[in-house]
């Protein structure tokens, strides 16, 4: 079995478990989106989406959360850790936005990691499902997942995201990344994987060995 006749059934298989390939992080604007996603940097998207809750209600728009005051996103942001570095992008983010970008996210990867602390797992993240482009994200889910299913032999991100790309179907390489994440909570786990009820089991090489 080639890695794309691989990648393809457990594009297949995810999808049929998790019909609903959606964002975990919870947003109503893009920028939103680019913003929870610096956040969600060593922390879990559920403690994102408390703080996100509270920072987009007290600052609804992207000018009054580019206003804000550093102390203020600061204290807001505390829990989801790194909050200082967080605090300090956010604001950049914001301010770039407005000043480069007349307050639109940009559409490109090249443009979107200007952006303070964004890198491109965060910009591949909103080319997917803010612009609908062909997009891999590979997060920690992502890394091991595809490793342990043989699909790649990589641990760097960026060697990842360029070995998928060549095996992934484009129109679904975006909504894969999502599935991997809940496969990655519910059966590939990092530590106690739950291989014996995995529904890829079949074409899994790591279960085989």
């Amino acid at each position: 079995m080639t890695r794309k006749q691989r990648a393809q059934m457990a594009v297949d298989t995810l999808k049929r478990v998790y019909p609903d390939a959606m964002c975990s992080l919870e947003y109503q604007k893009p920028y939103e989106l680019l913003i929870a996603t610096r956040l969600s940097a060593q922390c879990t998207d559920a403690r994102v989406n408390i703080v996100t809750r509270e920072l987009f209600t007290q600052y609804p728009t992207l000018e009054s959360l580019a206003e804000a005051p550093l102390e203020e996103i600061e204290r807001i942001i505390h829990s989801c850790g790194l909050y200082k570095t967080k605090a300090r992008d956010i604001l950049g983010i914001c301010r770039m936005l407005l000043d480069e970008y007349q307050g639109v996210v940009p559409d490109s990867i090249e443009a979107l990691t200007r952006l303070p602390g964004v890198g491109r797992k965060t910009a591949s993240l909103i080319m997917g499902d803010v612009y609908h482009q062909p997009a891999v994200v590979t997060d920690t889910h992502c890394i091991r997942i595809c490793n342990r299913l043989g699909l790649v032999s990589e641990d760097a991100p960026y060697k990842v995201e360029l070995a998928l790309k060549k095996i992934l179907p484009p129109e679904e390489s975006s909504d894969f990344c999502h599935r991997l994440v809940l496969f990655g909570r519910e059966y590939c786990r990092a530590r106690g994987p739950r291989c014996e009820e995995c529904p890829c089991w079949e074409f899994c090489p790591t279960y085989r060995k």
